[in-house]
């Protein structure tokens, strides 16, 4: 370890956040780097503890005492190493996941963890900065044509893991720009979308080809890519929406899913014109429905775009401040936590059903009714008695998660089995479908996830892939 006494001569700093008032001007990042000093005693307080938890908590496995230290020590490049052994992306992971591994860390015992997530988005960042992330393309050819479908963290690192192995790889989108949700989901203000496009740049130097407008299934026959390619690696991510489906006025126009509104911002931001139906929460009294991360990302979105007034819903009860670590440590633990977006201005309204959505007498919604409800093990949410009411709402975003990959399509056609939650089945050692020579990955594998799961799972079945092709144990890291 770096320094001994680290933990105890250095508090917990974070990267600050630009004033709310000036942030929502704009679509930009706004976390600010701590710079390189302040990184270095943060990464001071890693205690070495002897079993690293934070290993546990991080999917992709980082050896986060090991970056730790030499960023300490001031090795950067050598970190920068370290960091990518294991992770393809920190630049996404050090901007967008929830960070687990901090949840995980010793230190949190006492609810003050090492800032991991920053120190890695600090390595990666300086890599970038200095050159030293550079293509790594192999001198040999195995002479083997693999299909990625889906461009999102998994079916970007299984690319980039086989086109380093020696294969022939296309990585096939739908839509018009590489990047899955990291593309059209995230918002800018949460990640930038030059950090994906230089990433394409290193991955085409290494040899990955990128189709756009890619739709397998609809454009492209899947049978036909089956039969082309030595294999095919599905990781087109888990799109189906969960809908308020038999809700009273679901029909009403003003109603949209949140992955509906979301990528629209995104085009726009990217330069695209406005398309003639826009979802524009400018001057509205806005609802979201769904209090995760999603949810989050419309009111960020909705806010930067003028809404009026802002109202999230939540179904579960309101979560603790400060929970008993003594009872989860070192697992994720169920905690209030306020996002960048809430703190922008938002209510979130706790423990509420919406059991209607009421019309304006012009087919456009006004209102929803909601009642409160009570979760109670056995019986599920139960309504309490007189606490009917209505708020007022003429936009309506649906943002309660999703039920797994769309099954009209590629994994109809291809014929695939299901598991019992309707996702592709899969083990995590084969990555194999039942279907020969199909792959799959990511959240069409095990459902809706995190991006630090995503590249994961396609590093492991890029390391399955490689192995099912030349007929040997893969020297691709899992």
């Amino acid at each position: 370890m770096g320094k001994v006494t680290g933990f105890l001569e250095y508090g917990r700093s974070e990267r600050p956040y630009r004033p709310v008032e000036e942030r929502v001007g704009h679509w930009r990042e706004f976390v600010e780097p701590l710079g390189d000093r302040a990184t270095r005693k943060q990464a001071a307080r890693c205690m070495d503890c002897g079993i690293p938890f934070c290993h546990d908590g991080c999917p992709v496995n980082n050896q986060i005492p090991d970056w730790n230290d030499l960023v300490y020590r001031n090795d950067w490049r050598e970190a920068l190493e370290n960091l990518h052994s294991t992770n393809n992306f920190p630049e996404f992971t050090g901007r967008i996941c929830p960070a687990p591994c901090e949840e995980a860390c010793v230190l949190n015992i006492n609810d003050d963890p090492v800032t991991i997530k920053t120190i890695e988005c600090a390595i990666v960042d300086r890599g970038f900065e200095e050159g030293w992330v550079r293509p790594r393309p192999t001198a040999v050819r195995t002479g083997k044509r693999v299909a990625v479908v889906g461009s999102g963290p998994a079916g970007m690192a299984a690319a980039q893991q086989l086109a380093r192995a020696g294969h022939h790889v296309v990585l096939m989108e739908k839509e018009d720009r590489i990047g899955g949700l990291l593309r059209y989901g995230i918002p800018d203000f949460k990640m930038e979308k030059h950090l994906i496009d230089r990433r394409m740049a290193q991955m085409a130097a290494e040899g990955v080809v990128f189709r756009t407008g890619a739709h397998v299934g609809v454009n492209v026959d899947a049978e036909e890519l089956v039969a082309t390619h030595d294999a095919v690696v599905l990781a087109g991510g888990a799109e189906a929406p969960r809908d308020l489906t038999g809700t009273p006025g679901r029909e009403l126009d003003g109603i949209h899913f949140a992955m509906e509104f979301l990528p629209q911002q995104n085009r726009i931001n990217a330069g695209d014109p406005a398309p003639a139906d826009r979802i524009d929460a400018a001057g509205r009294k806005l609802v979201v429905i769904g209090g995760g991360d999603t949810g989050s990302d419309c009111i960020g979105t909705s806010t930067r775009q003028g809404a009026r007034r802002i109202v999230q819903l939540e179904i579960f009860d309101e979560p603790e401040e400060e929970p008993n670590l003594d009872l989860v440590w070192p697992y994720w633990p169920r905690r209030l936590r306020i996002s960048s977006s809430q703190q922008e201005g938002s209510e979130q309204l706790y423990e509420i059903e919406t059991t209607a959505f009421l019309g304006d007498g012009a087919g456009r919604v006004r209102a929803l009714a909601t009642r409160q409800v009570r979760f109670r093990p056995g019986e599920g949410f139960v309504p309490v008695p007189g606490s009917e009411g209505e708020i007022e709402a003429d936009l309506v975003l649906l943002a309660m998660g999703f039920a797994g990959p769309v099954r009209h399509g590629m994994i109809e056609d291809l014929g695939v089995a299901l598991d019992a939650r309707g996702n592709v089945q899969a083990d995590t050692e084969s990555y194999r479908t039942s279907r020969d020579k199909v792959f799959v990955a990511g959240d069409m594998r095990r459902g809706q996830s995190l991006v630090v799961w995503a590249i994961r799972e396609g590093r492991q079945c890029a390391n399955a892939v490689d192995a099912y092709l030349t007929g040997r144990p893969s020297e691709l890291p899992r």
